[in-house]
């Protein structure tokens, strides 16, 4: 009897460790090209950064604030308006509806390329608008002048969310995150041979990352190569709207720290003093970003937009933002006040969301999905009798 327990133990530890396994290898089959993707993209961000700080510093400047207001802006709106064709495909892929996925993918670059434009005049009198916040003349004029040179990019923010978050919902990413590194790599020895090399400066290092970028576009676009009819926009601006509250909160949200000490190219002995005071808070950001990531994606996966923006703007901008603020102004902690702020919004983020999460129904949900689906099909074929 006590040898058969230790069998099923043994048995039973064994199966754990199987399927451990196998989610693991679905996790990264899907998880690996996009986090490659997103990781080369914010390189081609973080290396045209490194070579501007090797022109000037006021140019370094005027990078950084375009990057705090006008992209980190924009790249949230986009990011959440592409989000619901990461939903929409995904149920219409578990539905084995593949032609609705390709009307999907169509209607998303419509509307985000309605809402790119819509942007368009954060880029172009962003230099007015930074002068309205209060910031310096000179530095804000070559923010404005960079800003230009970014509006390429927002059209290309268009395309490539969108096609990334239609491959991934059919586990067919891999591409793109080949793709993305390739060009992450072109993007380097681009702006190697543009500033370092011509001294083109702020042109050349723009330059680089705009043709690095649509060359990876292109790509993607050659990997989708679906033919497909357009119709009504209805559902993508109704989840949409949804995912821009969720996802616009957080890239914002942190542009607060990110960018605080952004003269990393210059190796002064203070930035390299203030990086170091701040390396804990970074290393427990990047900890919980890791959840936070995982419990928004189960959140927006099920189509819990609405009550993923309502739990953001609460946890950030109701909490993380105000005692930011007191941290870092009222008792004088600067950066770091400011960082612990954002940390504890996080950290309540993460705690509602695990709360949701884990005392949710999944199997409950999963009926009412059947049974809403279930009715709007029948609906329609009544509809078509009558």
């Amino acid at each position: 009897m006590e040898e058969k327990l230790l069998g099923s133990e043994s048995k039973g530890v064994n199966d754990l460790k199987g399927r451990v396994w196998e989610e693991s290898k679905k996790i990264w089959r899907v998880g690996f090209p996009s986090m490659l993707a997103r990781v080369s993209q914010f390189g081609m961000f973080v290396v045209t950064q490194a070579f501007i700080g090797h022109v000037a510093e006021i140019e370094l400047a005027g990078y950084a604030l375009t990057q705090i207001i006008a992209v980190r802006f924009a790249n949230g709106i986009l990011l959440g308006m592409s989000s619901a064709t990461e939903t929409l495909c995904g149920q219409a892929f578990g539905a084995k509806q593949y032609d609705v996925m390709g009307i999907y993918l169509q209607r998303s670059w419509i509307v985000n390329l309605v809402a790119a434009t819509l942007l368009l005049p954060v880029f172009i009198f962003s230099a007015q608008i930074f002068k309205l916040l209060g910031g310096d003349e000179e530095i804000a004029n070559i923010a404005g002048y960079i800003s230009l040179w970014f509006i390429p990019i927002l059209y290309f923010f268009v395309f490539s969310f969108t096609t990334l978050k239609f491959l991934q919902s059919q586990m067919k990413n891999m591409i793109v995150g080949w793709i993305s590194a390739a060009s992450f790599v072109l993007h380097v020895f681009l702006s190697w041979i543009f500033v370092s090399k011509l001294n083109l400066g702020v042109p050349g290092a723009m330059s680089a990352m705009i043709i690095s970028s649509w060359l990876s576009i292109i790509g993607q676009l050659l990997r989708v190569m679906v033919q497909c009819t357009f119709s009504p926009l209805g559902r993508i601006y109704g989840k949409g709207l949804d995912s821009n509250i969720c996802l616009f909160d957080l890239p914002q949200y942190h542009s607060l720290g990110v960018y605080a000490v952004p003269w990393l190219p210059s190796f002064l002995q203070a930035v390299i003093e203030a990086v170091s005071d701040l390396s804990f808070l970074l290393a427990f950001s990047v900890l919980l970003n890791s959840f936070q990531s995982v419990l928004t994606g189960v959140a927006v996966g099920a189509g819990r937009q609405s009550i993923v923006a309502y739990i953001n703007i609460g946890c950030y901008y109701v909490i993380g933002v105000p005692v930011g603020v007191i941290l870092g102004y009222v008792f004088h902690m600067q950066v770091k006040g400011i960082w612990i702020g954002m940390t504890l919004g996080v950290v309540m983020q993460v705690s509602v969301l695990g709360y949701i999460t884990f005392t949710t129904d999944w199997d409950e949900q999963v009926e009412q999905n059947i049974i809403y689906k279930y009715t709007i099909y029948h609906g329609k074929i009544l509809g078509l009798l009558s």
